[in-house]
């Protein structure tokens, strides 16, 4: 699998679905700030046979000779797709044409031509399946269930089902943002960082640890503000987080450990949907804080929680809906501080990670993460 972080996917559930429009509405939005390259992507099963497009007669297919070939677009006003994303602001606009046993050697081809590292719009259903896009939108009409066979075998991998009415979408464009040259999908659910513990074994504030010359909330704060409408701090010296421009929620009762914490940071959200992440957390991957947002979206459970591989759960890299809430305080009340007390008291969905998560509990922990990646640098 090709992994293009700076690369925003759009596929679709048919024809004259929308998904050009989704496109030129967010090259709109974005390209007056970001320099973005557009391409379309037409995979041909068999170019000797009936073109799956414009039917008998459209010439895409049979013309083809070799393998694949790359056009550029350098026409904004013919009315074509690759056109219209040219005049919706993409720099430049690609349009590849390739036989769908060869597709990885057409993209790589095409790489070699915009620079793998090149911001990107795709419009494809077929490529997702040997890359691995930032983002993967997948566009239908409302009035419609019918899903086309290279729909059907990528729509597990979308981030997001859009729906067209004709005349507009379901997810707002202002939804999109480039956040360091990748995409990123904002949430309606908000994101609170745990950042009160004691740090006893750190022995000093973990959360103001510099990590590429920034601390690590800071960091944290910035990629999850690109996610979230909005981002909450759980702490309780307020003082202290002011410089980041977040609110900060103080426990409602102190000394009750995280459970409180979460308990304070539920009530004071706008949001049904909260991630509640620690802030010892320093590399927080998009795709895993969307995997269990998909699962909340699927799912009327109160929490939903990550397993690892070595089969810890991970309360704080966790979904909690604000109807968690009963349960939480009913273990406060009660006495009780351990958050896995309030799965037994709640509908809890469990999803595995495939991995541990990297927590920096110690300084020598700390030492090795920052050595790695300034290395990677």
């Amino acid at each position: 699998m090709i992994k293009l972080d700076k690369m925003l996917m759009i596929g679709s559930a048919g024809s004259n679905v929308g998904k050009t429009e989704l496109a030129c509405a967010i090259l709109n939005k974005c390209s007056k700030k970001h320099d973005i390259v557009g391409i379309k992507v037409t995979t041909i099963k068999d170019k000797n046979g009936q073109c799956p497009r414009g039917g008998k007669g459209c010439g895409v297919c049979s013309s083809l000779e070799g393998n694949f070939c790359i056009t550029e677009e350098t026409n904004s006003s013919s009315g074509k797709d690759t056109s219209r994303l040219l005049a919706a602001g993409a720099s430049r606009v690609f349009w590849i044409r390739v036989l769908k046993e060869h597709l990885v050697e057409g993209i790589t081809a095409l790489l070699d031509t915009i620079d793998p590292e090149a911001v990107s719009i795709c419009e494809s259903n077929s490529l997702r399946q040997i890359v691995e896009p930032g983002l993967f939108l997948m566009a239908r009409k409302n009035d419609s269930n019918a899903w086309k066979s290279s729909a059907m075998d990528v729509i597990k991998y979308a981030d997001r089902i859009v729906v067209s009415d004709g005349s507009s979408f379901d997810l707002a464009p202002d939804r999109i943002k480039l956040a360091d040259g990748k995409w990123t999908l904002v949430e309606k659910a908000t994101a609170i960082i745990m950042a009160g513990g004691g740090s006893r074994r750190m022995g000093t504030d973990k959360s103001m640890l510099p990590i590429e010359g920034r601390p690590i909330i800071e960091r944290t704060c910035r990629r999850l503000a690109a996610c979230f409408e909005q981002v909450l701090i759980s702490a309780n010296d307020a003082k202290i987080f002011a410089f980041l421009g977040f609110e900060v929620i103080p426990d409602k009762v102190t000394g009750q450990g995280p459970l409180m914490g979460i308990a304070s940071g539920l009530e004071a959200s706008v949001n049904e949907i909260n991630f509640v992440v620690a802030c010892d957390i320093p590399d927080i991957e998009p795709g895993n804080v969307r995997r269990i947002l998909s699962e909340a979206a699927g799912s009327n459970a109160d929490i939903i929680v990550p397993t690892t591989g070595d089969g810890w759960y991970e309360p704080l890299f966790a979904i909690y809906r604000k109807s968690a809430l009963e349960a939480i305080n009913k273990v406060l009340v009660s006495g009780g501080r351990k958050i896995s007390d309030v799965f037994d008291l709640c509908k809890v969905r469990k999803v595995d990670l495939g991995a541990s998560l990297v927590n920096l509990n110690t300084m020598a922990e700390y030492e090795e993460f920052r050595k790695s990646h300034d290395d990677e640098v």
